[in-house]
Order: C-alpha cells, then structure tokens, then sequence
C-alpha cells in the first residue's frame, strides 16, 4: 500500500452498499482505492457556488417578501376593520422599506444568508427575534429623529412587529426544509469538506457523522501515513501531497481528524492547510462528541474549550421571570373560580386540608414547598415517598379527577409566583425520589439548572406518571435535558399550549 492516498472524488456517488462493504474492510484506504471516485469538474463546482449565490439572494429575497407583504396585510386590515378607511400606500411602504433595511444589512454582513446556515431549523427563531428587535427600535430611533414617527399608525406598527416576526420564522422553517431536500437528493450542496487523518479516523468521522446526510460533501480525504512509515519527513511530504489534493477540490471546510495528543502533526497540518482558502476544523476529541454546544470561549484572555454553557444569560432569565410573573398572576385571578370549586369538593370528598404541601428540590437544589390540591388521604413528605400508581387505594374521588386532567398542579401557580417554581421548566419530585436517582442516573442534577416548571416537555410528550423503572425515568431525564440545552420563551409557549390541548400531556395520569 502506498504511503499516501487520497482523492478528491465525491462521497456522495457512492453507493450506500459500497460504504456497508466499506465498514467490513481491514482497510479503508484499500476500500477506498478499489471504489469508483467521480472526480468533479471546474464546471461543477462552478455551478455548485453559483447555485449557492443564488440560494443566498434567494434567502435575503424571502426575509424581504416576508415584511413587505406582512406590512401591507395588516396596514389594509387595521385600516380597513378597526378605522374603516383605506391606509395610505405611501406609509406601509416606507415602514415596510425602513425595517427592510435594518434587517437585511445586519443578515448580510454576518453572513446569515450563506446556505449553511440551513442545514438545520434549530436556533434560527432565537437569531431572528434578536435581529428583529434590534430593526424595530432602530426604526423607531430613526422615526424620532426624524420626525416621522407620528404619520405611521401604531396599530399597524404593533401588527407589523408580531406578525412580520412570524412571516420571518415561517419563512426560515420553509428554506430549511427545501436545503434539508435538495441536499439529500444532491441537488445543491451546501458545504464542501475536505478530510485529513489517519485512515481509521476518516472512516470513524464518515460513519459516525454521515455528512452528506447534512447537505455536506466530501470532496476530497487524505490518509496520512502510520507507524514505522511515520517518518519526519514522510508525514511532512503526506502533508504537502494532501494540501496540493485540497486546493485542487476547493472545499469550503478542512476537517483535521488527528488525535489533540498528537500536538506536533496536529500543528504541521494546520500550517499546511493554512494556505488554502477554506475553513479549517479541528476535530473534535470523543470526550467532546457528548456534548451538543461545545464552542471556543474566553474568560478574559483565558481562552477554553467550553463544553457546556449556563442554561440561560442574564437577559433570558429576567425575560422567563417578567413572563412567569405577568402569566402566572393572570392566572390566578382567572382561575379563582376554579380553586374555590376544587376546594369545595375535595373538603365535602374528604377529610383533610384542601391543599397538600411538600418538600421540593428547586434551582440549584434548593429547597421549597410546592402547592398541589390534595388528592390523596395520605401526605407523605419524609424519607421515604411511595410513587402513586394505577388504581392506587390512596387516591382520593376527586383526586382522581383532579390527576386525570393535571388540576392538582394548578397551585403551583403561587409557587410561579413567588419565584420558586417557573411556568415551564422540568417537574420537581419529592426529595426522597431525588436522593435515590441522582445515584441511578446519569446527569439526573442537571435537571435543577434551572427552575422546576408546573409542566415541561417531558410531560407533554407523555413522560408523566409512575416512574417504576429506571428506563422511565432516563426517558424523562433525556427530555428535561433537551429543553434547559434549548430553551426560548417561544419554546416554553408551546409547551404551555400543548399542555392544554395535546393528548400526550393527559397521558399515563395516576
């Protein structure tokens, strides 16, 4: 076998029985040398990055539709129902053109529009509310000195900001899906990638990641050489050999697949990649592959490897809490009616208090009492708390009632209140089910890195109820985790909205 191979042929023409044949080979190099490479043409990649151009324009062209159309829909519509007369053309245009302007420049100068940043959905609403807060109030800045804040109807300016905000979303959501399918079928590519390693580490990154299952191509791959063959001056020639293969594919990214240990190659290769115009990544270490966010940070001049961030800044917190108190004290005045009806039947169900108090391991393991409606004739808050479970002789009538259609929980909008508990967050168990998890289960604290919540997105995905077994509760956990790593307070509003009206969340009540 020759000391160095590479290609700069396409992955993406392979056939997925060819990579299966691949995974049983003592060699990837041997497999990869006996496969059928296409090697692209200049014509192809030609049209590769003008389809990406286009995909660009095609981006900033809907952002531009999205609050063009919005403002003129709801100018008629406020005009037309709430003032009964026509709006002036001349105004939706300007506000239209004027937050335009504030949204495009900033998305173009960050680059927001390249078709990479399509490959997924996840973290464009939380870029898009920043930004389009940022063009609203440097609109209205603009219109204060300008003087011409007065001739735009606030109506409408209020219409604009809630709805052009989702006609930007919507937007977004339906770009991402038409990437996701044209680079599936290879159609378009959104990022071209390019390999360098150690044989082994090649074909571990092509299996583990299946990148062109993300709109990436593999364009080219070099294999340095290994053992006794690993010579100064042979690793230095494989470098060179596999940099001259790299600017001929021109990728968009280098993707370096050695081992951090192996400081010395590592740097060599670096060096050497930097003369090609590309991106250059430096694969991640397995340790890291745990963890979903991890990104290059600085403390001061410190720089780091951060691998997990805090749950939420400062800005989002003080935005969860303005929103629990305002939705939460709402709430309870609306829903007096109903506190005083519960109270009443479980009083003539039962004897015992109405409300039932236990002990509760908030943020950060803090302790509090949570509120819940009595529902059983036991109120167990020591060492050991038996789980309720189907059919349990402890569960009251109306405690039945009352867990069937998550009614017990509604106290615990005072705990909201009060800053213990969040409207949204994962659900708190009783210390004692606490103790024994945190044990059993793989990152269960986490959960307490963030407020607890009167329902979560565990629960509304049928995660409720007994937790006989551990396989349960890791589910739970899974969940928990996924929202505190993705947390936006659009996210929380959809959970509170299934919560009311999906099936799931109702399920496995006891």
């Amino acid at each position: 076998m020759k000391r160095l191979r590479h290609d700069t042929g396409s992955f993406r023409n392979s056939s997925w029985v060819g990579w299966a044949a691949m995974a049983h080979k003592s060699s990837y190099l041997e497999f990869a040398a006996a496969r059928p490479f296409h090697v692209e043409s200049a014509t192809r990649q030609s049209r590769g990055a003008r389809l990406r151009g286009l995909f660009s324009m095609l981006a900033g062209a809907s952002d531009t539709a999205a609050i063009i159309v919005t403002a003129f829909v709801v100018g008629w519509l406020y005009h037309l129902v709430a003032l009964g007369e026509r709006p002036d053309i001349d105004n939706l245009v300007q506000i239209g053109a004027v937050i335009v302007l504030f949204t495009l420049i900033p998305n173009v100068m960050r680059n927001e529009y390249a078709i990479g940043n399509f490959l997924e959905f996840r973290g464009h609403v939380r870029r898009s509310f920043q930004l389009w807060n940022l063009a609203f109030l440097a609109a209205i800045v603009l219109g204060f000195l300008t003087k011409t804040s007065m001739i735009f109807s606030r109506g409408t300016v209020v219409l604009l900001y809630a709805g052009g905000f989702l006609a930007l979303v919507a937007g977004r959501y339906l770009l991402v899906r038409l990437v996701q399918i044209a680079s599936k079928t290879g159609t378009v590519t959104a990022r071209r990638i390019f390999l360098v390693g150690h044989e082994e580490e090649i074909m571990a990154f092509a299996m583990r990641h299946q990148p062109w299952n993300m709109g990436m191509d593999i364009a080219g791959f070099a294999a340095l050489p290994q053992g006794v063959d690993a010579t100064p001056e042979a690793v230095q020639e494989a470098i060179d050999e596999a940099v001259l293969s790299a600017r001929t594919s021109s990728p968009d990214d280098i993707f370096v697949l050695i081992s951090w240990h192996q400081r010395a190659l590592v740097e060599a290769a670096i060096d050497g990649f930097m003369t090609i115009p590309a991106s250059i990544h430096l694969g991640a270490e397995p340790l890291l592959e745990r963890f979903s966010d991890v990104r290059i940070a600085r403390v001061g001049t410190v720089p780091s490897v951060q691998v997990v961030r805090r749950p939420m800044g400062a800005m989002e917190i003080a935005l969860k809490r303005l929103f629990d108190a305002l939705v939460g004290t709402a709430a309870l005045i609306l829903l007096a009616p109903v506190f005083m009806g519960i109270g009443l039947a479980i009083r003539l169900d039962s004897r015992g208090p109405v409300f039932f108090m236990q002990r509760r391991h908030g943020f950060n393991q803090g302790t509090f009492r949570i509120a819940k409606f009595r529902t059983m004739f036991t109120m167990d808050d020591g060492d050991v708390v038996r789980q309720a479970s189907a059919n349990d002789a402890r569960i009251t009538r109306v405690g039945r009632f009352l867990r069937r259609w998550n009614l017990d929980e509604l106290p615990q909008l005072w705990n909201v209140v009060k800053g213990d508990m969040s409207l949204v967050g994962p659900r708190p168990h009783a210390l004692a089910h606490d103790h024994v998890f945190e044990r059993r289960i793989a990152q269960y604290a986490r959960r307490h890195n963030v407020k607890p919540g009167i329902t979560g997105w565990a629960q509304v995905n049928g995660f409720r109820g007994e937790t006989s077994t551990d396989d349960k509760m890791r589910l739970r956990v899974e969940h928990d985790l996924a929202y505190i790593d993705n947390w936006s307070i659009w996210f929380d509003i959809s959970i509170i909205l299934q919560t009311i009206f999906s099936r799931k969340a109702y399920r496995n009540a006891v």
